[in-house]
């Protein structure tokens, strides 16, 4: 019994790290495709209308991608657009990212934008643009994709930044904003924020123009995703403190059942001799390879979970709340042995509380002339 209480206990505490783990992994995923790490904009250039581009070109970028933690910067430009197919009408924020020019006029779309509109792989999606006079452009969908997020309410699109160059009649190196991916260690929660403010001060010098430059990092730009994160991760802690507390207080329920069952044997062997600390670690001992076989029992069971979500997504959920519509899993081993190495010190911590017991047994009432 205190073997399968064990294992149900390390089977919720794996689960709960590497689902909390696959949506931080997903999420922050979503968002690096929609924004990057971090969106470096002018003056009015980050917004949809097609006004106010951001010089950028191959140079600037180049020295760009020189600024420490930078591990690239493209350009992208973005315009608000309306998508018409048979009757019906939908906003749209088109993403334009460079590619090679046998994408021009091809689109890639989110499901719910296929879903709504009844556009598939190969249909043609007629796209107007509204700004000082009305310019229509008709897109190719090449692909869909599963949106994580979305921009103001507006489904995005992406296409190539030279379709929508021409479109707002821009030349080869303006652009609405720049996104930087950042490398590891300093893309995550106040590093990015650091480093974000770092890049908006260099690139304003790098740019050479009066006007000055601003960098969002993507944690500000969506800090309802973020926040909802380090919601997760604060339940996961919960999780990880009670069924430790859980799987401790069942070994203490155990161990005293041991200790109550060979009081005969303790009280024996205090009247050779053994001291209280001996007689301790013997039953430490005992107890120290139930919890291993339960620790390894609810490995086994989780590990095989995430094999199996991760390549089924059999669980699923309502993207509407949780952004995603499957649950996702991400296992790191060192992770997952760093919470097994933790929980198993708390439990054996615990399990010193029924140890005092050993020192109050007295051999003269215990050992009994048979």
């Amino acid at each position: 019994m205190a073997v399968a209480a064990t294992a149900i206990s390390f089977f919720v505490i794996i689960i709960a790290v590497t689902v909390a783990a696959g949506f931080r992994k997903e999420i922050r995923g979503g968002v690096r495709a929609l924004t990057g790490d971090v969106i470096l904009t002018g003056a009015g250039s980050g917004s949809y209308n097609g006004e106010n581009p951001i010089a950028c070109d191959s140079a600037f970028l180049s020295s760009l991608k020189t600024l420490d933690g930078v591990a690239s910067a493209d350009p992208v430009v973005y315009r608000a657009a309306i998508v018409r197919n048979e009757g019906k009408i939908q906003g749209i924020l088109i993403k334009a990212v460079p590619s090679s020019d046998s994408l021009s006029l091809q689109v890639s779309i989110p499901k719910k934008l296929s879903t709504l509109l009844g556009l598939a792989p190969g249909d043609r999606m007629n796209t107007y643009f509204v700004g000082d006079r009305l310019r229509a452009r008709t897109f190719t969908v090449s692909g869909i994709y599963d949106s994580l997020v979305e921009t103001d309410d507006r489904l995005v699109v992406f296409a190539a930044i030279d379709d929508l160059r021409r479109v707002n009649g821009w030349d080869e190196g303006q652009a609405s904003a720049v996104e930087i991916t950042l490398e590891p260690g300093c893309n995550e929660g106040d590093a990015q924020r650091l480093k974000a403010a770092t890049i908006g001060i260099a690139a304003t010098g790098l740019s050479g123009e009066d006007a000055r430059l601003y960098a969002q990092a993507a944690e500000d730009r969506y800090s309802s995703l973020f926040n909802w994160l380090d919601l997760v991760d604060f339940n996961v802690l919960a999780i990880l403190v009670l069924m430790t507390v859980v799987a401790g207080f069942n070994m203490i329920s155990g161990l005293l059942i041991m200790l109550f069952r060979n009081i005969h044997t303790i009280g024996t062997l205090k009247a050779l001799g053994m001291n209280g600390g001996g007689i301790s670690a013997v039953f430490l001992r005992v107890a120290s390879r139930i919890v291993l076989k339960g620790m390894l029992a609810g490995n086994a069971l989780a590990l095989l979970f995430c094999l199996v979500q991760g390549r089924t997504h059999l669980l699923k959920l309502n993207p509407e709340n949780y952004f995603v519509s499957f649950v996702p899993v991400s296992v790191s081993i060192p992770q997952i042995l760093l919470v097994d190495a933790w929980a198993y010190l708390v439990i054996m911590l615990l399990l010193l509380i029924p140890c005092l017991f050993i020192s109050r047994v007295d051999p003269a009432e215990t050992v009994r002339v048979r």
